[in-house]
């Protein structure tokens, strides 16, 4: 089989796995959804669903779904609060113990089970369920002007589809800084393999357990 038939199959196969995942996923979850948007809804004022603009394949920007886990207001709160805003350029647009985070945010965070709207997202055909990290255009521009040599990850990691999970998000998550955080992804987008999609999708129930590195 040559490269491009290899690439071809590899995308066919990858695209059926995340639709019958995204739907079982939806489906077998579907009480704990709803149970987390009624908790969301109780504990603070706001939306449900939380809509973020994120970075995908070839550059192109689209609407990523979130169940929110902070209080109303929390990105003009963050850019009108120097400390914060400097916390959070400087651990990879990350805050440990974030202020911002509701009670049951915490919660949700801690078991990924913000993540979870993101299924909608892989249905779309936006992302995938394994792929880097779907990372915020800001984001990208400011960290690759901090880590100029990270530009060439950049650019490859670009090349596929953001994911749910992937490498980063089994091995460390926010422990894991921008610079080899992306190196990681783009490891990843230049394998396109399916077998190691299903080797980053075994190690994710753990990591989620764990939830080392998460914020």
């Amino acid at each position: 089989m040559s490269k491009k038939a290899s690439i071809i199959f590899y995308i066919f196969i990858k695209r059926i796995i995340d639709v019958v995942i995204s739907l079982l996923a939806l489906t077998i979850s579907s009480p704990v959804l709803l149970l987390t948007a009624l908790l969301i809804k109780i504990d603070s004022k706001g939306p449900v669903i939380f809509f973020q603009e994120r970075v995908g394949v070839n550059g192109k920007i689209f609407r990523f779904y979130k169940f929110r886990s902070m209080i109303q207001n929390a990105e003009t709160l963050l850019y009108n609060n120097k400390v914060l805003l400097e916390e959070y350029k400087k651990n990879s647009y990350k805050i440990l113990k974030d202020p911002r985070v509701t009670r049951v945010g915490r919660i949700i965070r801690r078991f990924s089970i913000d993540e979870f709207p993101q299924f909608i997202n892989v249905l779309k055909g936006d992302m995938s369920f394994v792929g880097p990290r779907a990372y915020r255009p800001e984001e990208l521009a400011d960290q690759q002007e901090k880590y100029p040599e990270t530009k060439k990850y950049v650019k490859s990691l670009l090349t596929v589809k953001p994911g749910i999970t992937g490498p980063w998000q089994v091995s460390g998550r926010s422990e894991i800084n921008f610079d080899k955080r992306v190196e990681m992804d783009a490891y990843y987008a230049n394998r396109k393999s399916i077998l190691y999609d299903f080797i980053i999708i075994l190690r994710t129930p753990l990591a989620v357990i764990k939830a080392r590195g998460a914020v």
